[in-house]
């Protein structure tokens, strides 16, 4: 097929992606949200990354956008979009998380110094992957 010259063929492309995933989304539910999401990917060791912690539950590793000279990531290995879609009966993963990234913190040397942790929530937050995560940052004042 010849396409008129006026059209933008990369945004047709994008667009007919983008209506494609809705409409899975739709039918199939999380499941494609899972397949697209990288941190699922890593989890499930499809994606290489250097663990740093793992347990039954959890798993723990530098971001590759470090926004401090400590900066991990601790994240469930369940897929849960944002904090906003913990149930009543997954509260306790949230201590969980909240315990391993104190531990974290003293292996790297950051505990008694201090350091930060962070939970972004939805897009206005700055939540980039959509996938429940926890930031651990520290080494220099913040």
């Amino acid at each position: 097929m010849q396409w008129p010259s006026f059209i933008n063929r990369q945004l047709v492309r994008k667009r007919a992606k983008a209506i494609r995933k809705r409409v899975a989304s739709f039918v199939f539910g999380e499941e494609v949200e899972k397949m697209d999401c990288i941190f699922c990917r890593i989890v499930s060791g499809e994606v290489e990354s250097e663990i740093l912690y793992q347990d039954e539950d959890v798993v723990a590793l530098r971001d590759i956008n470090p926004q401090a000279p400590t900066h991990l990531l601790i994240m469930p290995r369940a897929h849960i979009s944002s904090l906003a879609e913990v149930g009543a009966d997954q509260k306790w993963l949230l201590g969980h998380l909240i315990h391993v990234a104190g531990e974290l913190a003293k292996r790297e040397g950051i505990a008694e110094s201090g350091y930060r942790l962070v939970i972004n929530s939805g897009p206005d937050s700055g939540q980039e992957v959509p996938t429940l995560h926890l930031h651990l940052l520290g080494g220099r004042p913040l």
